[in-house]
């Protein structure tokens, strides 16, 4: 069972309260790490459990929403540990996990509806990383 972590700012809130439901349709367990309402919040604030919480291995994927996916999938990409790709439809969401072995899925909820919304959630679950010329790829990423 694959064990997801999601975290979301005000802009996000309502997918994510949406996606919840999704995740836990498809059998997997879920760690939610806020926010818990529409009330205006800093994104960074519920990016940095869901990292550490991908990082720590208390989970093996994180989805990140806010308004444009930027703001969330800059901060998480702060950590060398992880690979956080912003999505807007189901052929990204797939080739991030296919060619960048993207460990954290970044949504733009001000750009995408709900639906393609659950669909990317659905490819980036159920797609593995390639490997091969792609393993040598991102080994060369961190410059830190």
């Amino acid at each position: 069972m694959k064990k997801i972590v999601i975290g979301s700012d005000h802009a996000g809130y309502e997918y994510k309260d949406h996606l919840i439901k999704f995740v836990l349709y498809q059998d997997c367990e879920l760690i939610d790490k806020g926010t818990y309402s529409e009330d205006s919040v800093d994104y960074p604030d519920f990016v940095h459990p869901v990292v550490k919480a991908v990082i720590n291995q208390e989970a093996d994927m994180g989805i990140l929403i806010c308004g444009t996916g930027n703001g969330v999938a800059m901060t998480a990409n702060k950590y060398k540990e992880i690979r956080a790709g912003l999505c807007w439809n189901t052929n990204i969401a797939k080739l991030v996990r296919q060619h960048n072995d993207a460990n954290i899925l970044c949504i733009p909820a001000r750009f995408v509806g709900k639906r393609m919304a659950t669909m990317m959630v659905h490819a980036f679950l159920n797609t593995e990383f390639d490997g091969g010329r792609h393993k040598r790829r991102i080994d060369k990423m961190c410059a830190c």
